[in-house]
């Protein structure tokens, strides 16, 4: 394929060439990388990856096209894609358009035909920071000067950018449970998992007050996934605080695990590199066995502020570098975990806790 000219300079002086794909143009943001060798529309309509530029570390990208039920928000909100080998030609008989004709739609800018062993490397030595991607300019200096413009990822408050702007009510009104989801960047497949358990989950902004989401008089709460700083969110630390203050069932995933952490005084802190991938262990330390988890996630809570905490037990731990995957707290009704049990794209291990969100609400 004969493709356009593209240049990534990260924020450190490094600088790749390559093919453009997807959208002309330039865009900019943090630099991560997935580990994921399947699932790249499901990565990229993840609203936690909201103002990143994803590497994918698999070669071959788009080799299956794009399809609507993959889809985990309604359009992606990635800052742009890094791959090897990008295709134009899809394989799936029900793919409805080609990966490169989905990024020019949603004005996605990437870059193709670079060394992602390479890079990947350079970002677990270096640590995750700001890069631009650009088909536009290929000087520089020129480029330096655009990425002093991207926002640092620290102190960056996005959910309230991604949520709803209005409530909205998922899977069957009959259903015996209803649940109040906190949407700080909720992932469809979070409310299909809940959904075809017998919930009925009705979805409101992420800056919501408790009280008015009490007079849908919900039987539990649940607070999502979702992009940037959960140290500035205080909105959200508020109404989790009123959540537990009235001992409803609580169950909080990614954001929503470090949102009620810091309720409970607990503190977060940004990852040099952050966990993301399909294949991470991790222990459950409740019942010694352990589990291969998708996760997504760049900040992690502070695991010695749960330890002087004799409210909250550690309930999960990631194998690979110790950090909290998983809390729950003693007096109360409420738990969460780091990683996403619902996957997508991703293995089913540890789909058991939505089971165990159900338990805690009809006990």
């Amino acid at each position: 394929m004969n493709r356009k000219k593209a240049t990534l300079l990260l924020a450190d002086g490094t600088a790749f060439t390559g093919s453009l794909v997807g959208s002309h143009g330039t865009n900019g943001g943090e630099i991560c990388f997935n580990t994921g060798m399947t699932g790249y529309q499901e990565i990229y309509t993840d609203p936690s990856y909201t103002g990143q530029i994803i590497v994918n570390t698999t070669p071959h990208i788009g080799n299956y096209g794009v399809v609507e039920e993959d889809q985990q928000s309604v359009r992606p909100l990635i800052s742009g894609i890094v791959v090897n080998d990008f295709s134009e030609i899809y394989s799936r008989l029900d793919a409805s358009e080609s990966l490169q004709e989905y990024l020019e739609r949603h004005g996605i800018t990437g870059i193709a035909d670079v060394d992602t062993r390479k890079l990947v490397r350079h970002i677990r030595s270096k640590g995750a920071m700001n890069a631009i991607i650009s088909s536009e300019f290929d000087d520089l200096d020129q480029l330096k000067t655009e990425l002093d413009k991207v926002p640092d990822m620290n102190g960056l408050e996005l959910s309230s950018t991604v949520s709803t702007s209005e409530p909205y009510f998922y899977g069957d009104e009959n259903a015996p449970i209803r649940v109040a989801c906190v949407d700080y960047g909720i992932k469809r497949n979070i409310l299909r998992c809940l959904a075809d358990r017998g919930v009925y989950c009705k979805v409101f902004p992420a800056k919501t007050t408790f009280s008015e989401m009490e007079t849908w008089n919900p039987d539990a709460y649940f607070l999502s996934n979702g992009p940037g700083d959960p140290a500035v969110m205080e909105y959200a630390v508020t109404t989790t605080k009123e959540i537990l203050k009235q001992d409803k069932p609580l169950f909080g995933i990614c954001l929503g695990h470090q949102i009620l952490a810091r309720a409970c005084d607990i503190s977060t802190y940004k990852m040099h590199h952050g966990h993301r991938g399909l294949n991470h262990p991790i222990k459950n330390l409740l019942t010694g066995k352990s589990e291969i988890t998708s996760q997504n996630h760049g900040f992690v809570v502070t695991r010695e502020d749960i330890d002087k905490n004799d409210q909250l037990e550690i309930t999960h731990l990631h194998l690979n570098d110790g950090t909290v995957a998983g809390i729950k707290l003693k007096n109360k009704r409420a738990f969460s975990v780091q990683y996403h049990p619902e996957s997508a794209p991703g293995p089913h291990d540890s789909r058991y806790l939505f089971e165990q969100f159900i338990s805690l609400i009809q006990n």
